[in-house]
């Protein structure tokens, strides 16, 4: 069987470029015993990707060169010889970057399509969505009446983390990169946003008192959200895009005394060390989902020879929510 897949050829310096990958076609062969062949649907691309595009030592093994590159992906089995899996099962996998996908069962999950799009397992109901669930519950320790400053909060991390701490009965604040996505956070009941390429984060949260921080974004935000913190506020250091493209190292923000003096809590997190708060997040999100109290929106680039392209978007933020690439779009 025919098929494609990205393969990274040279390691970005700076932003990545088109010409960092390549889209080659490779024959799969048919499952042998205990293996399944996936056609995935929609694969994802996400920020924590970059890093592994380096080579420089992370919690991350890095992308081979000349090597399909994998993450996230939901498809649909079309030829198993695996016992639990059965041909038209929909299934979650990170076997993504590729159309075509045979495996040993290792890390495919099936998914009930039934009860939410397929998509979602992507998103909302998958690794965003579990990120912002323990960065604000577990991390930042959220209590009611907090206030709290999610940056990146049109993301797919920093808009359901924001839902999440309104849920709770908090004041939320969020910034966003365009008057598009700031009147989407709007929508989801923020109390307060701003386009940040028009108000400083420093301006905006002028005169703010802040509980907990969560943290997409670093630099100039992290900056200002030290100023407006409380004694004792927590900071939940989920990512700082801000900095996954740069070439030369910044200083740090020039505020960095305040920790001592406010008596701050700063903690960053890795998602795959919570994984054991699965169970609490599915119970809670697909609840809170089916009932529309959480919202999530979804951007869509068309074909596996667009998912470069996709992912220099999702660097360049041109997404809404999340940003999934359709590989079988008719």
């Amino acid at each position: 069987m025919k098929s494609r897949e990205v393969r990274l050829v040279s390691r970005p310096q700076g932003m990545p470029r088109e010409e960092d990958f390549e889209v080659a076609e490779v024959d799969v062969a048919e499952p042998a015993d205990g293996e399944v062949l996936i056609r995935n649907e929609l694969m994802s691309v996400d920020p924590y990707m970059r890093g592994r595009m380096s080579d420089a030592k992370s919690y991350s093994a890095p992308f081979e060169l000349g090597e399909p590159m994998h993450g996230g992906a939901v498809g649909r089995v079309i030829a198993s010889r695996r016992e639990e899996l059965e041909e038209g099962d929909w299934v979650f996998s990170q076997l993504g970057w590729r159309e075509v996908a045979r495996s040993d069962g290792e890390g495919v999950r099936k998914i009930d399509a039934d009860a939410a799009p397929p998509s979602t397992a992507l998103g909302v109901l998958g690794m965003p969505g579990l990120t912002a669930y323990v960065g604000l519950l577990d991390i930042g320790e959220l209590q009611e009446g907090d206030t709290v400053f999610v940056s990146g909060a049109a993301g797919a991390v920093g808009s359901v983390a924001g839902q999440i701490a309104k849920l709770k009965r908090c004041r939320v604040i969020g910034s966003a990169g365009s008057a598009e996505k700031v009147a989407w956070i709007e929508e989801l009941g923020f109390d307060k946003a701003f386009d940040y390429h028009e108000t400083s984060p420093r301006e905006a949260l002028r005169g703010e008192k802040l509980d907990v921080y969560f943290d997409n974004v670093g630099g100039d935000h992290l900056e200002a959200a030290l100023g407006a913190a409380k004694t004792h506020a927590r900071f939940v250091e989920c990512g700082m895009i801000s900095r996954y493209n740069a070439t030369e190292p910044e200083p740090a923000p020039r505020n960095m005394q305040l920790i001592v003096t406010k008596q701050l809590r700063i903690q960053g997190f890795l998602v795959f060390e919570h994984f054991h708060r699965s169970r609490d997040f599915f119970r809670d999100m697909s609840g809170w989902v089916r009932e529309a109290k959480v919202r999530y929106r979804e951007t869509y680039v068309d074909g596996i020879e667009n998912a470069p392209r996709a992912f220099i978007g999702l660097m360049e933020g041109d997404n809404i929510g999340k940003m999934l690439v359709r590989l079988n779009a008719s």
